[in-house]
């Protein structure tokens, strides 16, 4: 008996190897995609509802199966916070690299995403913003960094000319948060609307964590502007909005696509009611598939789509199209299909120029009210 049993181990071992390599073979690979964005902090909010609409699309590529170079694949969404902040954006962007993600759907804001760029840029990694507006991003000579948004030189210009034209605003005041973000998007106003022959009365700083604007606010109420440009984002922009009713100001606020949100009207009050603000990208409603996207979203997630959900859900498309194009996982084949995309999805065509912004390029213009975000006006650029 000893001597039998010692005869069948090596066939027993063999046939469990056999067994073993045979469910490997026949496993699904996982393939990791990042999402980078403000999950704590003041854009929290808007940080949730990017990640949200990454995970829709990944869910959904899963139900469906996904096939790429002849292995069944399974996409894993790697999120990461980066509080907006572009410290701790670099810190998790090494993190992503080390965790070898395919691609990189994020960051949210410019200021985040422009430091973290060069770490993607180093591994090879493609980047795909879903809402960084500043110029500078794809300005930087790297081949990783992509945007499926208009940038603030398309932004900011179509806010001064709605505001002059539309608005029949002759004096301003600009005040931005001093991040990349908003002083970026305030500059391109202040060119443009010199330029259409609007007097700038003065430009003024603040920062992305302030709550008191009364001293910025009492001095442009000397000033008595037609309108006043803020360049930073709704948790800031809805209490400067609120504040400057409080005193009394007269001035229409202007403002970017970081202030142009849903939450806007629970920031800023009534208030609200007194802003016209710009996003960078088709609006909602008018985009070819955003009613069955709202649908999804908010069986989903049990809540309306914030702001930039569609952008983020079809940057994960756009990323496992170049995969399918590559017949490739691999991170350095899918970047190299990147620039030839063409791809049809919830926020209309996307094609990339050589330096990774859109060839054609959308700005939305929105005016709240009573409390509700209404769309205005469609600038194609």
């Amino acid at each position: 008996m000893t001597f039998k049993l010692h005869k069948l181990l090596p066939v027993s071992a063999a046939v469990v190897a056999f067994a073993a390599l045979s469910a490997n073979a026949g496993a699904d690979q996982v393939v990791k995609i990042g999402h980078v964005g403000p999950l704590t902090g003041g854009s929290a909010h808007l940080g949730k509802d990017n990640e949200n609409g990454a995970r829709l699309a990944i869910e959904e590529i899963n139900a469906k199966g996904l096939t790429i170079g002849g292995q069944k694949v399974t996409l894993a969404l790697d999120g990461q916070d980066d509080a907006a902040d572009p410290r701790q954006a670099t810190q998790v962007a090494q993190k992503l690299v080390d965790d070898k993600v395919v691609a990189v759907i994020g960051h949210l804001n410019s200021g985040a995403s422009i430091p973290a760029s060069k770490i993607y840029s180093d591994a090879g990694i493609v980047q795909i913003s879903p809402s960084s507006t500043n110029p500078a991003y794809t300005q930087q000579g790297f081949k990783t960094t992509y945007r499926v948004v208009a940038t603030d030189a398309q932004q900011g210009p179509a806010l001064a000319d709605y505001a002059a034209k539309s608005l029949n605003v002759k004096t301003v005041a600009v005040v931005d948060d001093s991040t990349a973000y908003g002083q970026g998007l305030a500059n391109e106003f202040e060119k443009t609307a010199k330029s259409l022959g609007m007097k700038v009365v003065s430009h003024d700083a603040t920062n992305d964590k302030a709550v008191d604007f009364r001293a910025i606010l009492t001095k442009i109420k000397g000033e008595n502007p037609d309108a006043i440009m803020y360049g930073g984002m709704d948790a800031t922009g809805g209490p400067f909005a609120k504040q400057a009713r409080q005193l009394g100001l007269r001035a229409k606020v202007l403002a970017g696509d970081g202030v142009c949100t849903e939450s806007l009207a629970q920031l800023a009050g009534t208030a609200a009611d007194n802003i016209v603000c710009s996003q960078a990208g088709m609006a909602l409603e008018r985009m070819e598939g955003g009613a069955a996207f709202s649908a999804k979203y908010q069986k989903r997630f049990g809540h309306p789509v914030e702001y930039d959900a569609p952008f983020t859900y079809d940057a994960v498309y756009i990323v496992v199209d170049a995969m399918k194009r590559a017949s490739s996982t691999d991170a350095a084949k899918v970047l190299a299909q990147i620039p030839g995309t063409d791809y049809k999805g919830v926020i209309g065509e996307t094609v990339f120029d050589s330096k990774g912004d859109l060839k054609h390029g959308v700005i939305s213009l929105y005016a709240y009210k009573a409390g509700k975000k209404t769309l205005l006006d469609v600038v194609k650029m």
